[in-house]
């Protein structure tokens, strides 16, 4: 509430529909399926560049790849075509293409097998080398959706064929679509997101004490606070540096410690644990309003547990793992806003291998019981960064999602992906990573970017830049957490500061990206009808009202933007009465 002499400012909100943001290149397609289907869905965008993609047409531009032998079936009013009579991995199905170097290109196909439950892999076969383009685990006597992508390095003929290891099934092929986009298009893509997803559309209506439209009412909006969760990682030497802190929590929201609240941390001798750090960070953290991920929990990487850990018989492991639950779980228990519950148990599984396969349910279970209303995640790499890495593909980190929901009581615990992003140094597949992240958003479930940097190359900053830019902009990342920890060794795999906490190249890049709402102030003046529009990134804003004809009173008021609904098709509307 506030006051002032001769002015008085009431303020609403409601809400109206609005059509949206528009652009002229053709929309991307974020939509994607997780389950097995009796039918598949509709080839996206009409196949694309595929001819036949429905296999309406009999097997008009399919061809049998190598050795297999195809054929043209149809089951309940479905046409599609099976691989079959298969004696190596790559014999299959394909279909001659023209691709243009540069172009992204988008794809997505429904796959069956004749049995079992079995990864089946996209590939598109150049001149120059085969190109992995998508998996998924294909089952029998339903339809599973192969969503991915990639980017074309070098323009002319190319074929695009399906493989799998286990040559004693039949692949069945369906509704395929391969679409291409140019760079300018693919960029417009993000921008339209970011319209969509980030922002909404704020409308001001101005009226003076009679209800007649007041013009010239000079608005501003400051943004004091934004709602997209961005950070970075820190670690002990931010304690003690002020110059470390400043640049720190002038530009965060949120962070992860980097290893400070790992088990090897707080508990290197057994039975003998010290959060002293820990605690001063998470104070810290707290003073300067930064939200904390618990990071984490426990890790599957043998080579990282405590070194008395590895020693124990699975009896004293067991309850050493209960004790470590109770004893971290329960110190930060409404403190940090995640939990890292087993990082990385796509890739490695020392606690599975001791304790049994149903280690992760149990632990999620165990983990939830302590803390129900904080959102555990699981953890791991080459999500989205490797599309070779078979062992946590989106299928499989799917795969893992599903596991441990269907242990016990486990379908009810609010369960987060977190996709660590280390990027290496082969370059970035920008269709791979978006499709990747529209698999796993068919989940529902929120996706965190937790650790993301990218390995030194000669285009490093510049892939660093473009990446941040493609998570932010997909509406299923919910925050981003960077790995840049700052220490006087230097930083993990990219700095954002040097030893006197100056912006280098990545620096800046950050510096850029936050200023898309940071320093801005967003202003107006309101038209002839009272009214001013604006489209305003969620946040916290600081609005401030003038008129020059009311006295040149200012009026300051916060105002929160947030999305309205789902589909953000809403305007938050703002009514002030002037007298």
């Amino acid at each position: 509430m506030f006051k002032t002499k001769h002015m008085n400012l009431i303020f609403l909100v409601c809400a109206f529909l609005f059509t949206g943001f528009e652009v002229d290149a053709l929309s991307y397609d974020y939509s994607a399926s997780i389950e097995c289907l009796r039918h598949p869905l509709k080839p996206q965008y009409n196949g694309g560049i595929i001819q036949n993609p429905e296999l309406n047409h009999g097997l008009r531009g399919w061809n049998s790849f190598r050795n297999a032998k195809i054929e043209h079936r149809e089951s309940s009013g479905n046409k599609y075509v099976v691989a079959r009579s298969r004696k190596h991995a790559h014999d299959s199905v394909s279909q001659k293409i023209s691709i243009e170097k540069d172009k992204h290109y988008t794809l997505s196909a429904w796959i069956q097998v004749s049995e079992g439950n079995v990864p089946v892999i996209a590939m598109v076969k150049t001149s120059t080398k085969d190109n992995f383009a998508g998996a998924i685990f294909a089952e029998s006597n339903c339809w599973s959706m192969l969503k991915g992508g990639f980017t074309a390095q070098e323009s002319g003929p190319a074929e695009l064929y399906f493989e799998g290891n286990n040559t004693s099934v039949e692949i069945w092929i369906d509704n395929v679509s391969l679409q291409p986009f140019t760079e300018k298009e693919w960029s417009s893509h993000q921008d339209q997101s970011i319209e969509k997803n980030r922002k909404s559309k704020v409308l001001i209506l101005a009226h003076d004490e009679e209800g007649k439209a007041l013009r010239n009412a000079e608005i501003s909006f400051e943004m004091k606070k934004p709602s997209f969760p961005f950070g970075s990682s820190m670690n002990k030497f931010i304690l003690d540096n002020a110059l470390y802190q400043n640049w720190f929590t002038s530009r965060f929201t949120v962070t992860t410690f980097e290893n400070e609240m790992k088990w090897y941390s707080t508990e290197s001798v057994q039975g003998k644990e010290d959060y002293t750090v820990a605690d001063a960070m998470l104070q810290f953290a707290k003073n300067h309003n930064i939200d904390v991920r618990g990071h984490n929990i426990f890790w599957d990487d043998p080579r990282y547990q405590p070194g008395w850990v590895p020693s124990l018989s699975p009896n004293q492991l067991s309850s050493a793992t209960e004790n470590r639950v109770k004893s971290v779980v329960s110190r930060y228990k409404d403190k940090v806003i995640a939990w890292d519950v087993v990082n990385e148990n796509l890739h490695f599984s020392f606690f599975e291998s001791k304790l049994g396969q149903d280690f992760s349910g149990k632990i999620f279970e165990e983990v939830h019981n302590v803390d129900e209303r904080t959102t555990l995640f699981l953890n791991d790499y080459n999500t989205i960064e490797n599309n070779r890495d078979g062992v946590s593909n989106p299928a499989r980190y799917v795969q893992k999602i599903k596991e441990i929901q269907s242990f016990q009581r486990n379908s009810g615990i609010g369960l987060g992906i977190g996709l660590e992003s280390h990027f290496t140094d082969v370059g970035i597949n920008f269709p791979y990573v978006r499709s990747s992240l529209d698999y796993l958003g068919a989940t529902r479930l929120p996706i965190w970017i937790t650790e993301f940097d990218v390995e030194s190359q000669p285009k490093q900053v510049q892939y660093f830049e473009l990446a941040l830019k493609e998570l932010h902009s997909h509406p299923m990342v919910k925050g981003i957490v960077m790995w840049t920890a700052w220490s006087p060794q230097g930083c993990y795999r990219i700095c954002l500061v040097d030893n006197n906490f100056k912006n280098l190249a990545a620096g800046n890049v950050v510096d850029k990206f936050l200023s898309q709402w940071k320093s801005k102030k967003f202003s107006g003046v309101t038209d002839k009808n009272g009214y001013l529009e604006l489209s305003l990134f969620h946040g916290d804003y600081e609005m401030k009202t003038s008129h020059p004809v009311k006295n040149n009173f200012t009026f300051t008021q916060l105002l929160k933007v947030s999305p309205q609904n789902e589909s953000n098709k809403m305007k938050q509307v703002v009514k002030l009465y002037m007298k």
